[in-house]
């Protein structure tokens, strides 16, 4: 039965496209291609794809099984499971990593806004390279530019989240994943014309297993969990908007497929232009915002090329931001009983508030994104897996994971999974984290 006051998906179609928009974001385009070019190529691929089988997959189907048997927001969630325990903290910590993930994130996505208008109004293509260079330090050091984009992102955001579940964040996901989609394999029919297609394609594709290293291990893991969407509440939330009667498992391999196809696709974009071009694949803002617009300012319709990149990072990130301030704005309807707008907005505004230190403040972002990072995220991981392999029980569990095509069988491997692949990969990135830290401010 459909909840009339909360809302609810039209049906599977619109769930998958949302919950894959929510894994799709920046880190798909910038930091999966990276990755996979400096650790072995295709080899990093399959370890990253066997990471995904094994954590991230199990995890999503833990998080929307929680959201559907419970129909409310992560702290809900766990109250009504656990009512009175101490469980209710890790619903609060989704509600919180989502809070502060869309304060820098939305900062993020500001820059790709930015540089797409810039591109369209041929004002980006027009420099030097130097001037390309010095570009995203100009925009660096002007924090009224950055607050500005930044608002105009949060204010699209906010106005999707409010229009709905189905006429709004449904209907923005089944306009922005084909749009996603649609412009990644435009730019692929360029890319794959150039001169270092050929080179590029090698160095994103050949699996050199000599390469991959126990550090491109950990990268993969990584990769599969931040990538996926996990540990912030979104597939908690997202699932709570789910009939009974549809598959998690199958949801949840359509969604992970989604993911690592676009992450694929953008590799296959970006590596042959800066093979055709002799430039560094470095990482991150490095090499989509400075890089990249070199090579396109010396290919033909360079505005246009540029425009669609830019346009693909902020659809991206926009799918991203719908499901991070959902999060928080089902938390503010079920437990307080605002309206939707009124949730929207007041949370949409403390959101902004607290990312403007993001774009004003030297560290800022980057202190922001490593306590989410680091922290918030694999420790809300590490406990939803506990939660669903150890402390629900077996009838719990086997009624939560049910729907179309489900078997004894499958439940049987997820349960294995949950219970004992999950918690000890997300405790490996925990004692990253703890090495880091300690390597960095311990001495």
């Amino acid at each position: 039965m459909k909840d009339s006051a909360r809302g609810s998906w039209s049906g599977h179609v619109g769930f998958v496209l949302a919950a894959a928009g929510s894994a799709i974001g920046l880190g798909n385009i910038w930091m999966f291609p990276y990755r996979t070019g400096s650790n072995g190529g295709a080899a990093f691929v399959f370890v990253y794809l066997a990471f995904v089988a094994v954590v991230g997959i199990p995890l999503i189907v833990a998080e929307v099984m929680l959201g559907r048997a419970t129909r409310r927001n992560p702290v809900g969630a766990f109250r009504i499971l656990r009512p009175g325990s101490g469980w209710q903290i890790v619903g609060w910590l989704g509600v919180a990593s989502g809070f502060v993930i869309l304060s820098y994130y939305g900062v993020v996505a500001g820059w790709a806004m930015d540089y797409m208008w810039a591109s369209a109004s041929g004002a980006l293509m027009a420099g030097t390279a130097q001037r390309m260079t010095e570009a995203f330090d100009v925009l660096m050091g002007d924090p009224y530019r950055q607050v500005g984009w930044q608002a105009a992102f949060m204010l699209v955001t906010t106005v999707v989240v409010s229009r709905g579940v189905e006429a709004g964040i449904e209907r923005a996901s089944k306009v922005l994943m084909p749009a996603l989609f649609g412009l990644v394999l435009v730019l692929l029919g360029f890319s794959l014309t150039s001169p270092g297609a050929p080179e590029g394609l090698a160095f994103l594709l050949n699996p050199r297993f000599d390469e991959l290293g126990w550090s491109g291990v950990l990268a993969a893991l990584g990769q599969a969990f931040f990538s996926l969407s996990l540990g912030m509440g979104a597939m908690i939330t997202y699932g709570s908007y789910l009939e009974v009667d549809q598959s998690i498992v199958r949801s949840a391999f359509l969604i992970a497929a989604a993911d690592t196809c676009l992450a694929v696709l953008a590799g296959l974009v970006i590596f042959p232009l800066v093979f055709t071009f002799g430039l560094e694949p470095g990482a991150g803002p490095g090499l989509v915002f400075i890089t990249l617009p070199k090579a396109f300012a010396l290919m033909p319709a360079s505005s246009f090329l540029s425009t669609g990149f830019f346009a693909l990072l902020t659809f991206a990130a926009l799918t991203s931001a719908i499901s991070l301030l959902e999060v928080v704005v089902a938390f503010f309807v079920d437990e307080f009983q605002w309206s939707r707008p009124q949730a929207s907005w007041v949370a949409g505004g403390l959101i902004f508030a607290l990312g403007v230190p993001s774009a004003v403040v030297g560290g800022f972002l980057d202190a922001m994104d490593g306590l989410a990072s680091d922290w918030m995220l694999p420790i809300g991981g590490l406990f939803i897996g506990l939660f669903a392999g150890w402390t629900l029980g077996g009838d719990e569990a086997r009624n939560g994971y049910r729907g179309k095509g489900s078997s004894l069988a499958g439940f049987a491997a997820w349960r294995f999974c949950v219970r004992y692949a999950a918690p000890a990969a997300v405790g490996i990135i925990l004692v990253q984290s703890l090495v880091r830290f300690v390597r960095d401010f311990g001495g």
